[in-house]
């Protein structure tokens, strides 16, 4: 149990310095970094909502096929 905690400190450790050099050595503004996370989230979402469309659209295409067929 040691050795996990070891780990996962480690690893928290790691994590937050990555995140600090990232963001200093970064060679956009902030704003700018802000905004174009902000732009690739909103897409992210677009096309995940696009994809759960076309999804039920052809589960509800196969639930129909399948009353008919069961008729």
């Amino acid at each position: 149990m040691n050795k996990f905690f070891s780990f996962l400190a480690g690893t928290i450790c790691g994590a937050v310095v990555g995140a600090t050099a990232a963001l200093l050595l970064a060679p956009t503004s902030g704003e700018h970094l802000r905004a174009e996370a902000q732009a690739r989230w909103e897409q992210a979402l677009q096309e995940a909502q696009m994809a759960m469309e076309e999804t039920r659209r052809e589960l509800e295409a196969q639930f129909e096929q399948m009353k008919k067929q069961a008729s």
